[in-house]
């Protein structure tokens, strides 16, 4: 082939420190375990057998450069390369990559680029949106992100998940839309909190700053106190809340709770990933894929570098390159890489030329025209380059790649049928991805890395 081919949980939904303060840890997680919903899925047939099971989105919040990542143009000149004007060569000694990313591109055959993603919005919340759902915004429609579709459909029937959530965000949510749409709170993800880099992961709602003798000591006193059952025995709704509440300390205490200690790990593989936030979440990632959770999205902000844009990314990329390089590598000897796909990106690119101007001291703006993405593993070939932008980095030359592409891809891989059925709670028709009705515009499923 040639190369440059151009072509939440229900137990954890709703735990907001207001339902925390108002009914403290463990009666806020009761509550909800009590409530939460058995996994619904709509009933069309799959396209093909799954041999995907599970995915790692790396999101670069705020909009990472395609020109100092995996697009550069060093004949662009200095105007658009900025400093950063030395790509180097990867596995593939025809394709480069940014200067700063020497470990990605030792780890090329186990990744393709795309580099003609596009979808012309550069605003943060729309652009957003229209990555992660794969839909333009609606006034009739809140559309569930790709990480809740997933969770809808893989969560059925996975008892092997226990009480862990099926949609997981390392570590703080995005908050610039609803992830799950008018898929409703039951798949909204779980936001971890803390920072998985610190001496002890404190994952909120989970791993609280008790101690494991104080959390077995209150467990007990609740027992002899029996206070939810003695309160109205019988009572089918206080059993219930009974039975979440031993689930909640279960959670607390058992095999959760011991899946967020990193120390677990060896050291060297620690420091391989990088002692830094960004390189933890992706050990934190792979932990929680290799445990069965269906999605897992590492939320890596700090993209939005409007000035002093190439100080920023010789800090930021040396994050990147060593986490999700070491996050391939690790998955592929452990086995995972073959049934996970690791997909990465943000909302859109940077603007190809560096504004230099005051006040922007070197800085780059948004750029929705055309950008890149990397995506590897679970049935995508590695190796590969998608599409192409101009010589400039500007705009899309060949082979236009829209957000439902790539996610309808995915979908594929994972045995979800693009052409199926969302459960609307109004009844109404919506696909898994936009039909012609959607007006969407559309580059084709990525069959040249499938």
């Amino acid at each position: 082939m040639n190369r440059q081919t151009s072509k939440p949980s229900p137990v954890f939904a709703a735990v907001s420190r207001r339902t925390v303060l108002q009914h403290g840890l463990l009666g806020a997680m009761s509550w909800l375990l009590a409530g939460r919903p058995k996994a619904g899925v709509a009933n069309e047939p799959t396209p093909r057998p799954p041999r995907a099971n599970a995915v790692i989105q790396v999101w670069l919040w705020g909009g990472a450069s395609h020109l100092d990542t995996f697009d550069p143009k060093p004949q662009a000149g200095e105007a658009f390369t900025g400093p950063l004007n030395r790509p180097i060569a990867t596995t593939d000694r025809s394709v480069f990559i940014g200067e700063l990313l020497p470990q990605l591109a030792g780890q090329f055959d186990k990744y393709s680029i795309i580099r003609s993603m596009t979808h012309g919005n550069n605003s943060h919340e729309t652009a957003s949106y229209l990555v992660q759902t794969g839909r333009n915004p609606s006034e009739r429609v809140v559309y569930p992100t790709a990480g809740a579709v997933v969770s809808l459909f893989r969560s059925r029937g996975a008892s092997h998940l226990g009480l862990l959530p099926p949609y997981i965000v390392l570590t703080q949510p995005q908050g610039r839309f609803d992830e799950a749409g008018f898929l409703g709170n039951r798949y909204r993800p779980f936001a971890t909190g803390g920072d998985p880099n610190a001496p002890r992961f404190v994952v909120e709602g989970l791993v609280g700053q008790r101690t494991e003798g104080q959390l077995r000591q209150r467990r007990e006193l609740l027992r002899q106190l029996g206070t939810l059952t003695q309160a109205a025995p019988g009572d089918a709704t206080l059993q219930a809340l009974a039975r979440s509440e031993e689930e909640a300390y279960e959670l607390l205490l058992g095999d959760a709770s011991r899946l967020f200690d990193l120390d677990r790990e060896p050291r060297e593989l620690r420091d391989r990933y990088g002692r830094n936030t960004f390189g933890q979440s992706c050990l934190m990632a792979r932990r929680l894929v290799q445990r069965g959770v269906p999605y897992v999205t590492i939320n890596f902000g700090g993209w939005d570098t409007h000035r002093d844009h190439f100080p920023a990314m010789r800090t930021k990329l040396p994050q990147l390159d060593r986490g999700l390089a070491t996050l391939f590598a690790d998955l592929a000897d452990k086995g995972l890489l073959a049934t996970t796909i690791v997909w990465c990106c943000g909302e859109f690119g940077r603007t190809p030329r560096v504004a230099t101007e005051p006040p922007w001291n070197g800085g780059r703006h948004h750029h929705g025209q055309v950008f890149s993405a990397i995506v590897g593993g679970g049935g995508f070939r590695g190796g590969c380059v998608v599409g192409a932008s101009d010589a400039r980095g500007e705009t899309v030359r060949d082979r236009p790649v829209y957000p439902h592409d790539l996610i309808g891809s995915m979908y594929e891989l994972l045995g979800i049928d693009p052409n199926g059925r969302l459960p609307h709670p109004q009844g109404l028709h919506v696909r898994v991805i936009p039909d012609a009705d959607e007006e969407a515009a559309s580059g084709g499923r990525l069959r040249e890395i499938m």
